[in-house]
Parts: structure tokens; C-alpha cells; sequence
């Protein structure tokens, strides 16, 4: 039987969430047609969520989290997958509701796996992890949305963290020019060796008054923040301008008028990576294994940390201290 190390968050008798490293059987792990040895997963702020009491995340406990891995097939009884084939998987319900990439080994749903893409190692793969797809999945819908690099300069909100970060470089890296907004005045050096051509503190995009209409700023938005910052930079939007909105670090709330959209014919453009259609999902890990694929990911925007600092890190993503991003070595 084989034996391998999980970390699996469980609930107390008091309702709080304890996090712990276990060591579980392939018996232990739920029905599904791929078995993969995981090499590699990350650190999202969703998965923090799993790891506390009252995240709203978990559904049942125990669970083994972590929304994001990248390994090597062992096993399936699906055609598509052989023993050996290097894949990824995220999201879905893997580490919510389905034991997830915390894990030395992982059972999956089939429809859940992406063939790893030429030009992508499974380590790069998970220095993008849920961040990275979400991040490319924002600018291709910028693009989309008629955004070029001649439109002007495009903002990128929570800069910092892991969807901001990417998004930054990746705009960089295709000729935008990007603002960079953040509340850690000690990261601009980051920013602007990510490609930030301009920083912006977070009181400049999140002002003590929000007008309806303010002048005009952006030809676009990369947001994973919400609430009251991505209102202003609704009412900063230039005419046709979009916004690809992902996040709710800064809350749920969007205390907006209707003024932006049919005075300036903006666009408010919802991003989804958990249920992202398969087919659009290949379409953006192609792009991140080509020409959104950011050089030297390493060493700039990620860390690699053990199964057995992962603990301390999910506590540090929920306080906002974790940069870049956080890849954990299975």
C-alpha cells in the first residue's frame, strides 16, 4: 500500500479549523479516473480561505486543500490520459469539495485535466497556477474587448499578489503600458521590474469620494480587488473602455452608478476560472506557454516553499503578505 504525505485541514470540536500533515493510503483519496503524482502546487488566496473557520469554502471536512497541481499520470481508466503523461488541474471542485493539490498523490475527475503544453515544465505551470490561468484569462478578454496596446495605459489593481502580479507582466511583456496600484510602498521596485511603467498607491484608486463620472484614465482594468476600487476605476474608464474583474480582496460591494456604461459605453467583463469551458481553458494554457509566458518566473515572482511551511504560508496570504507567488515542492 502505498503511503504518502497530505496536508488536510479538519475541524475541531469548537468549530475551528485545525491544519495538519497526514499520512493517507490511495484508499483514502476519493473516486476518479486519473491518478496523478503531484509534483507541484500553489498558493491562492482561496486556499487560505479553506484553511480558516467560517472561509465559506470547504464544504465537508476533513479536505486536503489546494485549488491548483501539476504532476505526472500513474494511473487512468480514461483514453485520454496514459501512465507517464505530464498534466495540470485546477479549480473545478478540486480542494473544495474534492481532495485537492496539497498532496503527494491525487485522484480526479478526467474532465478536470489539461495536458501539460509544449513550452511549459510542470514547476512553470504552477507559478501560474489558478493566478496565472486568471490573470491570462483577463487579458485575453481585454483583447478581446478591443483593448490594444495603442488604447492606453491599463491598470492592474492588487499589483502585488498573485493574479496582479502576473497580469502585470504579461501586459508588459505584449507592449501595454501598465499602471501598477498597491498599499505596499516597499514593492514598487517589484513592480516596475515586473514591467509597471507607472504605481499608483491604493488611496490614489480608492478615494474617500467616488464620483460617478472622474476623468478619464484607463483603456482597461485588470481587477481581482472589487468593492470600492473597482468602482473608481469604472468611473475612470475611458470611453469603450473594459474592465475584467476576478477578485474580492476589497469586498463585494461595488457602490457604482450606471453613469460609465451608457455614457461612456464601458464594459464590465466577469472572469471565471473555476467552471472556464474546457475548450477556452486549452486556449489560455496555450497562451501562457507562449506568448503570455513570462521569462525568469522564478526568480522574479515566485518562492518555493515545503508541504511543511504551507501552514504558516496560508496565514500569510490572508493577511496580504504573501508577494508573487508561493509554489509548494511535493
Amino acid at each position: 500500500m502505498t503511503n504518502f504525505q497530505a496536508m488536510m485541514v479538519e475541524e475541531t470540536g469548537n468549530k475551528e479549523v485545525e491544519k495538519c500533515i497526514r499520512t493517507l493510503t490511495l484508499d483514502d483519496l476519493p473516486e476518479g479516473d486519473v491518478l496523478v503524482k503531484v509534483h507541484y502546487s500553489s498558493v491562492n488566496f482561496k486556499d487560505g480561505m479553506a484553511s480558516m473557520a467560517n472561509g465559506n469554502i470547504v464544504n465537508e471536512y476533513p479536505m486536503v486543500p489546494g485549488i491548483d497541481l501539476a504532476g505526472v499520470v500513474e494511473d487512468s481508466s480514461d483514453s485520454r490520459f496514459s501512465n507517464g503523461d505530464k498534466v495540470i488541474v485546477t479549480s473545478y471542485e478540486l480542494g473544495v469539495s474534492h481532495y485537492g493539490g496539497f498532496a503527494e498523490y491525487a485522484r480526479v475527475p478526467a474532465e478536470w485535466v489539461v495536458a501539460l503544453p509544449e513550452g511549459l515544465d510542470l514547476k512553470e505551470a504552477m507559478i501560474y497556477g489558478t493566478a496565472g490561468f486568471t490573470a491570462g484569462l483577463s487579458v485575453i478578454r481585454l483583447e478581446e474587448e478591443g483593448i490594444t496596446p495603442e488604447s492606453g495605459t491599463v491598470l492592474v489593481t492588487g499589483a502585488t499578489g498573485g493574479v496582479g502580479s502576473m497580469a502585470v507582466a504579461m501586459l508588459a511583456q505584449l507592449g501595454y503600458n501598465v499602471a501598477a496600484s498597491t498599499g505596499k510602498s516597499s514593492e514598487h521596485n517589484y513592480l516596475k521590474e515586473l514591467g509597471a511603467k507607472e504605481i499608483h498607491s491604493r488611496e490614489d484608486v480608492q478615494p474617500e469620494k467616488i464620483r460617478p463620472l472622474d476623468k478619464q484614465r484607463w483603456a482597461g482594468v485588470v481587477d481581482p480587488v472589487g468593492g470600492e476600487t473597482l468602482a473608481y476605476a469604472l468611473s475612470t474608464l475611458s470611453y469603450g473602455g473594459a474592465a475584467a474583474v476576478s477578485g474580492l480582496t476589497g469586498g463585494t460591494k461595488i457602490p457604482a452608478t450606471v453613469f460609465p456604461f451608457i455614457l461612456r459605453g464601458v464594459n464590465l467583463v466577469g472572469i471565471d476560472s473555476v467552471y472556464c469551458p474546457m475548450d477556452r481553458r486549452k486556449q489560455v494554457w496555450n497562451r501562457l506557454a507562449s506568448d503570455l509566458k513570462v521569462e525568469n518566473l522564478l526568480e522574479t515572482i515566485a518562492s518555493e516553499i515545503s508541504l511543511e511551511e504551507l501552514p504558516e504560508t496560508l496565514e500569510q496570504i490572508l493577511q496580504a503578505q504573501v508577494r508573487g507567488r508561493k509554489i509548494v515542492r511535493l
